[in-house]
């Protein structure tokens, strides 16, 4: 298991920031389903106790949509996604990789994930990043 270590992030503005526990060198899975190929999201996944709001968090938005079991969480002020409560892990957290600070970060690998035909693929997902 490779060591993780504590990464801070947060929206555009600052008016939300976060920590994950992550390794430094970040593998991300970016998603062609509608929501996160308009957002441009990189997804790196991190368990309840991996990851927490450091502020703001009254300052974010949420909006659900389709089955209504993701959490996507915007900043109010600049509106900006740096993390939500994915359907295909519904019990842990998706963090922005754009959104964490790149001082911390040694590497990023970016790996595709066919999330436009989800359900055929969703599987392989939660095989491959576990929460």
């Amino acid at each position: 298991m490779t060591d993780k270590i504590t990464h801070k992030g947060g929206c555009h503005c600052g008016t939300v920031r976060f920590e994950v526990q992550a390794p430094a060198d970040i593998t991300a899975s970016r998603c062609n389903c509608s929501m996160c190929s308009k957002t441009g999201f990189l997804h790196v996944f991190a368990g309840p106790d991996e990851f927490t709001i450091t502020s703001g968090a009254d300052a974010l938005s949420e909006y659900r949509f389709n089955s209504g079991v993701a959490r996507h969480l915007f900043c109010k002020t600049c509106g900006v996604k740096a993390f939500y409560v994915p359907r295909s892990h519904p019990e842990g957290w998706s963090i922005n990789a754009n959104c964490i600070d790149a001082d911390t970060i040694a590497s990023l690998t970016i790996e595709e994930f066919d999330g436009a035909n989800w359900e055929a693929n969703v599987a392989k997902l939660r095989a491959e990043h576990p929460v």
